[in-house]
């Protein structure tokens, strides 16, 4: 079924919605979480958290996008997830490698200078992946935002795993000398 479908059926408050949803994005959004979570019983109540965020949000809101709607759900209820069960313990996800990896390139304070900067921040990095190669760009979002293994961003960026954590390391780099020049503390 086509998406604005099945955002219809949202709006109509159709139960027959998470069903079409779930036909369509199930494999996408588990993918998602389970990058973060790194536990499939966590990643399946996150999903159905989605499917539950989803109806509870349109109306009023109609999503251009539905599947980056959804994968945006999906990210921030996984996340949360994880922020709730490693207060007590650590984990192995793909969400905590990715995150020591960028570690060296934005800070993670919490002051209200800092705060208030995150704006700033996601549009210079924005602005510094969009003067990227197609191919590094690409990598990183698939490493750093969808938090795919480095083998899965080899393997749809049609590279070796080591060219690629090359690729990636050397983006890194780049982005924590664009960020410092843009006047961001490193």
């Amino acid at each position: 079924m086509e998406d604005e479908k099945i955002v219809d059926l949202y709006w109509q408050r159709s139960e027959s919605a998470i069903r079409e949803t779930e036909i369509k994005y199930d494999r996408y959004l588990t993918k998602i979480a389970y990058n973060i979570l790194a536990d499939a019983e966590d990643s399946r109540e996150s999903v159905n958290d989605t499917y539950l965020a989803a109806w509870n949000s349109m109306p009023p809101h109609r999503p251009g996008v539905l599947s980056t709607y959804l994968g945006k759900l999906t990210r921030r209820i996984s996340i949360d997830c994880f922020r709730r069960r490693t207060r007590q313990k650590r984990g192995g996800s793909e969400y905590e490698v990715s995150l020591s990896e960028l570690g060296d390139c934005v800070s993670g304070g919490n002051t209200t200078e800092e705060i208030i900067n995150v704006k700033l921040l996601a549009d210079a990095i924005g602005i510094f992946l969009r003067l990227q190669s197609e191919e590094a760009r690409n990598a990183f979002i698939g490493r750093y935002y969808y938090l795919d293994s480095l083998k899965e961003v080899a393997a749809y960026c049609g590279m070796t795993e080591s060219k690629c954590k090359t690729l990636l390391f050397r983006t890194r780099v780049a982005l924590k000398e664009y960020l410092r020049e843009e006047g961001f503390e490193v």
